[in-house]
């Protein structure tokens, strides 16, 4: 029989992450993914892991809380097996001009993007470096390395993220273990429901064939 392994996707109940989480389930991956709630579209992300033929586990976890982080990585690990697989794609809008911004609209989006990464990554590295294999991805945004008006707080929290990838990478690399960001531009998703019709217009406008 093959030999399946695990993965782990945060923020794998919509967007990005679900399709993160599929296609690592038609791959042979069996997924552990968390999302905040658990809610129909949670629901539906493991229905369509299941119908690549992977396990599905998902846990209600909030990944600014390095607690809840860890236990989800033990609960989904214990259920499916060590992880080879992790995909940090949770993330939120809270956009507003610097001087309109309120300091939650910032801790929201720096603590999921950023802190975030960090509890999951703290929490699955020694694994990876124990079994000397493994990948870890951070979705970041070109966001992060241009810049955007209105979105001070999802610049720095991707830029930040960058920057922890490369540090990580360089820390982990002899080990066998790679990390990696990955910075998709303009993409469709719920996420963008709360961007503003500026910050949508600017980005647009970056985009040569838009």
């Amino acid at each position: 029989m093959e030999l399946r392994r695990s993965a782990l996707v945060t923020g794998g109940s919509r967007g990005i992450g679900r399709a993160v989480a599929v296609r690592l389930a038609q791959d042979g991956y069996d997924i552990g993914f968390c999302s905040r709630s658990a809610d129909e579209a949670a629901l539906e992300t493991a229905r369509l892991v299941a119908s690549a033929g992977a396990r599905a586990h998902h846990v209600v976890c909030d990944v600014t809380d390095a607690d809840a982080v860890r236990t989800f990585v033990a609960e989904a690990e214990e259920k499916l097996g060590p992880a080879y697989a992790v995909v940090n794609s949770a993330g939120v809008l809270r956009d507003r001009p610097m001087a309109l911004m309120a300091a939650r609209d910032w801790q929201d989006v720096v603590g999921t993007s950023l802190d975030g990464a960090f509890h999951v990554c703290r929490a699955v590295v020694r694994g990876l470096l124990t079994r000397r294999a493994g990948a870890l991805v951070n979705v970041s945004s070109v966001i992060g390395v241009y810049g955007n008006a209105g979105q001070t707080n999802y610049a720095a929290a991707k830029g930040g993220l960058n920057g922890l990838t490369r540090a990580l990478a360089k820390e982990v690399a002899p080990y066998g273990v790679r990390v990696n960001a990955v910075a998709p531009g303009f993409i469709e998703t719920e996420m963008l429901d709360g961007m503003t019709a500026k910050a949508r217009e600017a980005a647009l406008g970056k985009i040569a064939m838009a």
